[in-house]
């Protein structure tokens, strides 16, 4: 090997060293700021979880207290819930359960707090609000809640608030929908045919409902 080679490279290697030495607190650094953001994620990982659980835990205690009769205590329970994916939930049960104790406003007023991004759950808070609505006189309401759904149930009620409106044949409109998407061996099917015929309807024949 030539000197000059051997020159080159021992300069080389003191460049490296030196290079070392000026950016060594960096490298620590950086390296202990890259084992800092690994535990921090698998800390808020954990701390995710854990308040995961929490929730689902308190959601079964609002279950319980709910099917105790037990509703005050059950709805302080479901503030804890809140900003959780178990609020809408909890509260749906707690308008339930007031709505089969007679207690109409309340289960409304249940309904209505419910905030919730998932479409599927608006739809169900929807339906079963309009369905209360219906009951409290308040039909044009519960038209105006049920706009943008469609799915067998929202027809059928759309179908109820027309009815108590007095405009029949929307109603019977409405019913003939909620038949179309629904299956021949679905259980609420016969009770949507009976509203149907007593809007002045007929129901369409098992093979040609759909």
């Amino acid at each position: 090997m030539a000197i000059d080679d051997l020159l080159d490279e021992h300069e080389q290697s003191e460049r490296v060293r030196d290079w070392l030495r000026n950016n060594a607190a960096g490298l620590i650094g950086g390296v202990a700021l890259g084992l800092g953001a690994i535990y921090g994620w698998y800390w808020w990982q954990d701390q995710g979880e854990a308040k995961r659980l929490k929730a689902s835990d308190d959601y079964q205690a609002v279950v319980e207290q709910v099917q105790a009769g037990k509703l005050k205590e059950a709805q302080a329970k479901a503030a804890v819930l809140k900003d959780t994916p178990f609020a809408a939930l909890a509260a749906l049960d707690l308008a339930k359960a007031h709505a089969d104790g007679g207690k109409r406003d309340e289960a409304i007023a249940a309904l209505r707090g419910i905030k919730t991004e998932d479409s599927a759950i608006t739809a169900v808070v929807s339906q079963r609000l309009a369905r209360l609505l219906i009951d409290a006189g308040k039909s044009e309401e519960a038209l105006t809640l049920l706009t943008s759904i469609d799915d067998p149930v929202a027809h059928e009620v759309r179908g109820d608030a027309l009815f108590a409106l007095g405009r029949k044949d929307q109603a019977r409109d409405a019913y003939n929908k909620a038949l179309v998407q629904l299956d021949v061996a679905a259980p609420q099917r016969r009770l949507v045919e009976l509203k149907l015929s007593q809007a002045g309807g007929t129901p369409p024949k098992p093979d040609s409902a759909s």
